[in-house]
């Protein structure tokens, strides 16, 4: 069902739309641990360490993906904000159809450079074989990770989280059993963790697509939309590249450090993408949060409520803490635990690795969480270049001190990167958004 988030006590608005989104992207990262998890149980440390260490390369093209769904998302959703709903349906075409030309083109990039991009990571010779197997399968499902964003993004402009979330559960918990019976049962190894996840995502997405257009297709307009237009595609673009360069330069940053945690050797890689899998699950969590907050933030100010954007700031920053205080905690407590989930029988190696890696980060997400609030405010509000700005300050940090830190303290050092980024580029972030347009604008409900 759609919702206006220009109406109604801002942090009411902000919990009933976001907490779905929150379940959607629990589910989503199920996908990605449900494959570790289960390389790691059935098959062994080396194809868990084979599905982290493909994982880091699929970064790249769900950046592209991501991209296409915010920049429509906002686009639309100041368009929603603003009932002009003629417009509405032209950025969704739009919006498709140009995905789906730059899908074609992510696929022919990625058939022909799969091997080189996995050479470039320095990937060991021992997990090459299924991790280049595990990457081609992924690329060929590309459209559906594509659509799926596209219909995300539409749903959230509208205001529904609750359907893009009904197909999420459904699907990740047909992959989970999927892969089980791939794995386990047919003794598919690798290819059958990797077969699962592309055809329940395939499902997933010819499922949203029929819904969303369906839905798109029910709002009534004076005049008939356009397919296609040039001028909405600029402005998609407008928000589109950035957010893809943003995740795109995230992905290449963690390829980087993925190769200089690649020297450590198997051990060290399979401890990191346990780790890695339990981190990017607290993350993206708040990333789809922060893109909640970017779809409130844009009908406010596509309809010129510029007071409420301060309020939902602030509701969002009370809402990521509560989810950081469990979440920290369990990592921090329970961390080996959590890291032996994914493997059968795990090297001293690997233990040590990922419980070091989450007691470093995991006191963090406070600070990281109020970074990714502040850049939805910021996105939403079409502040690319502050945001932007942040966002490779905290990439370029992480980088640069993963390579210096590495030589010196080994992969202690390589850990201790992510908080030192996340806390200057958090700084950043709060400042542009105490800068932005409602600066100075009573905050009313």
């Amino acid at each position: 069902m759609n919702q206006d988030l220009t109406q109604g006590k801002p942090a009411a608005v902000l919990w009933r739309f976001c907490l779905p989104l929150f379940g959607s992207i629990i589910f989503q990262q199920l996908y990605n641990i449900a494959d570790s998890l289960v390389a790691g149980k059935f098959v062994g440390e080396n194809a868990l360490a084979a599905v982290g260490n493909s994982y880091e390369i699929t970064l790249i093209f769900i950046a592209f993906a991501f991209g296409c769904n915010i920049g429509c998302s906002v686009i639309m959703a100041q368009f929603f904000g603003a009932k002009d709903y003629k417009q509405v349906k032209t950025t969704v075409y739009t919006a498709i159809i140009s995905s789906a030309v730059l899908c074609a083109i992510l696929m022919l990039f990625g058939i022909i450079c799969s091997q080189r991009l996995l050479s470039l990571i320095h990937t060991p010779e021992e997990i090459m074989a299924d991790s280049r197997l595990y990457l081609d399968i992924y690329i060929w499902g590309l459209p559906f990770l594509f659509f799926y964003n596209i219909a995300t993004g539409i749903f959230a402009a509208l205001g529904d989280s609750r359907t893009p979330f009904a197909f999420l559960a459904a699907s990740s918990t047909s992959n989970i059993l999927v892969d089980i019976l791939f794995v386990k049962a047919f003794h598919m190894g690798v290819a059958g963790v990797a077969w699962a996840t592309f055809l329940c995502q395939g499902i997933s997405c010819v499922l949203a697509m029929t819904v969303v257009l369906k839905r798109i297709k029910g709002i009534e307009t004076d005049e008939k939309p356009v397919l296609y237009s040039r001028h909405i595609l600029k402005m998609i673009a407008v928000i589109a590249i950035p957010s893809i360069l943003q995740q795109s330069f995230i992905s290449i940053g963690n390829i980087v450090i993925q190769g200089v945690i690649n020297g450590f050797g198997a051990g060290a890689i399979a401890g990191y993408s346990a780790a890695i899998k339990l981190n990017n699950l607290v993350i993206t969590s708040f990333t789809t949060l922060g893109n909640g907050i970017s779809n409130y933030t844009a009908q406010n100010v596509g309809a010129g409520i510029l007071e409420r954007v301060r309020m939902g700031f602030r509701a969002g920053v009370k809402m990521v803490w509560m989810l950081c205080v469990p979440l920290a905690a369990l990592y921090m407590l329970a961390g080996e635990v959590l890291v032996r989930f994914f493997m059968k029988q795990p090297s001293q190696m690997a233990l040590t690795t990922g419980v070091q890696f989450l007691l470093i980060v995991a006191p963090f997400y406070f600070v990281v969480s109020t970074k990714l609030v502040a850049d939805g405010v910021l996105r939403g509000a079409g502040l690319m270049k502050e945001f932007m700005t942040a966002t490779f300050t905290d990439l370029i940090l992480r980088v640069v001190l993963t390579i210096i830190f590495s030589r010196t303290f080994g992969l202690i050092g390589i850990w201790c990167s992510w908080p030192i980024g996340w806390t200057i580029a958090t700084v950043l972030s709060v400042h542009f958004y105490r800068h932005g347009p409602w600066a100075g604008k009573k905050a009313v409900s």
